[in-house]
């Protein structure tokens, strides 16, 4: 998702108070997100966290 919106990394670790290297590892998959993670990366993606999870292709919350 962050490479199809056209965000580096750095910026996404910006926007989300994080750090650049935490992104690269969720991303390599040698890191797993907490789940104050998985919520803020949900949020700000505007997706759910069970599409973050790859439980489902659909990326639209259900409220």
């Amino acid at each position: 998702m962050r490479e199809k919106k056209h965000i580096s990394q750095v910026r996404l670790a910006i926007e989300l108070d994080m750090n650049q290297n935490s992104i690269s590892r969720y991303e390599t998959e040698a890191r797993e997100a907490d789940y104050k993670t998985l919520i803020a990366l949900a949020d700000y993606f505007n997706v759910s966290i069970d599409y973050l999870l790859g439980r489902t292709e659909n990326p639209k919350m259900n409220h």
